[in-house]
């Protein structure tokens, strides 16, 4: 998955410190983010390589995270209007990044950027938010409002019927290939709670023996994804809502599609299914 980064340490403890230029700088636009092309390969940018085309980039920076001796820097404002070899790409390219270590670091500097970019006037008062010198917080000196970086749980659900599992295809945005249900956990629910409800409500079927799988943080949409197993509880008769849902189909073993991805909970859990012996 795009956060089991092998040997490589990620630290995401709170700090105040100044970026050297050999750091990597981190800058989004929206949806997408600045990369350098290497050859090839496009890279994620150090701030001597983009100090030549903005001077200011030290002084607008905040310090995110490190892996290993690498540090991580949301630069929040850049003028690159003459620069070469830079482009705005996507964030999606991170789902195919490499090496992984420095795609889960440009996903998950995005998401902080998104909390950054939204909570800069405080939502109580209207008055402009501060950054603490204590912790990753924004702080309204005005009311004294909180706010701490969204992180929006939801959960992956595999349902399985003996040797079948339910695979679906999402009826909006642009991923197109098979996944398990998946949903946001609402407020007052627990996840297991939160399972039970998005099975019924994507495919209209009960389901028990409700068994934890694994997590992943999942910056693509600010979530922390909880991983569940779920076996079906009466009838296999699916009831589809089609706006959440393109399609709902149980699949064999042997007749599941191939996953051609490795960064995701999902496809960790179906090709974990696919691994498994029948009982």
């Amino acid at each position: 998955m795009i956060q089991e980064i092998g040997l490589h340490k990620f630290n995401n403890n709170f700090a105040i410190r100044k970026p050297d230029k050999k750091d990597y700088l981190l800058f989004y636009k929206e949806n997408t983010v600045l990369l350098k092309r290497n050859g090839e390969q496009m890279d994620l940018p150090r701030f001597q390589e983009v100090e030549l085309y903005d001077g200011d980039i030290y002084e607008n920076s905040t310090y995110l995270f490190s892996i290993d001796e690498e540090a991580f820097f949301l630069v929040s404002q850049l003028k690159m209007e003459d620069a070469v070899s830079f482009e705005m790409q996507e964030l999606n390219c991170f789902r195919t990044f490499e090496p992984m270590w420095k795609g889960f670091a440009g996903i998950t500097g995005s998401q902080l950027f998104r909390w950054y970019e939204g909570h800069q006037f405080c939502g109580r008062c209207g008055k402009p938010m501060v950054k603490s010198q204590k912790e990753r917080a924004l702080l309204c000196e005005n009311c004294g409002r909180i706010d701490f970086p969204k992180i929006s749980p939801a959960v992956i659900v595999g349902v399985t019927d003996k040797d079948k599992i339910l695979l679906s295809k999402y009826s909006r945005g642009n991923y197109k290939n098979y996944a398990l249900l998946a949903g946001f956990t609402e407020v007052g629910e627990t996840l297991e709670e939160t399972v039970q409800r998005e099975v019924m409500e994507e495919v209209g079927l009960k389901v028990k023996n409700i068994r934890y799988y694994k997590n992943q943080p999942w910056s693509f949409s600010d979530s922390l994804l909880v991983g569940f197993f779920a076996e079906l509880d009466g009838s296999s008769e699916i009831t589809l809502d089609k706006e959440e849902l393109a399609s709902a189909e149980w699949f064999g073993r042997d007749e599941m599609p191939e996953i051609h991805s490795n960064i995701s909970l999902t496809g960790e859990m179906m090709e974990w299914f696919r691994s498994q012996k029948t009982e």
